[in-house]
C-alpha cells in the first residue's frame, strides 16, 4: 500500500501553471474538467502507481508554505530544475544528496508560489 494515491497542486491561474509543469516535466498534462473542476493531470497510469493534477479551485489556494509533495525527477533532477526559471518559477532548493539510500532532492517555487519537491535516486 502507498502512504499516498492522489496529490492537488493549487493553481489560481490554470493555463499557466499548467504550461509551468509540462514546460519542466518536459511531459503534457491531461486536462479534465468532467468533475466540475479543472484538472491538469500528470502523467500516470491509472492503478499503478500514484496520481495528481493542478487544480483550480475556490477550496485550494497556492501558498508556500502549504503540503510538501515531491515529484518523481526521474535519472535527471538537475534537467528539471534548470528548466524551472524559464517556465516561470524559482529554484529554491538546488539538487542536495541526503543519504546513498535515499538520493536525492531539490526544490522549486511554480508559477503559482508553491513549492515543490523533487526526489531522485541518482
Amino acid at each position: 500500500m502507498n502512504a499516498i494515491n492522489w496529490f492537488e497542486i493549487p493553481a489560481t491561474d490554470f493555463a499557466r501553471a499548467t504550461r509551468f509543469y509540462e514546460q519542466i516535466l518536459a511531459a503534457p498534462l491531461h486536462i479534465d474538467g468532467s468533475m466540475g473542476t479543472k484538472l491538469a493531470v500528470f502523467p500516470y497510469t491509472q492503478g499503478e502507481g500514484i496520481g495528481g493534477a493542478v487544480v483550480e479551485m475556490p477550496q485550494a489556494r497556492p501558498h508556500a508554505d502549504g503540503t510538501r509533495i515531491y515529484l518523481n525527477a526521474g535519472a535527471d533532477l538537475d534537467a528539471i530544475l534548470q528548466r524551472v526559471p524559464a517556465a516561470g518559477g524559482s529554484v529554491v532548493m538546488p539538487k542536495t544528496f541526503l543519504r546513498e539510500d535515499i538520493g536525492h532532492i531539490g526544490m522549486f517555487s511554480d508559477s503559482e508560489g508553491n513549492v515543490i519537491g523533487l526526489h531522485s535516486p541518482n
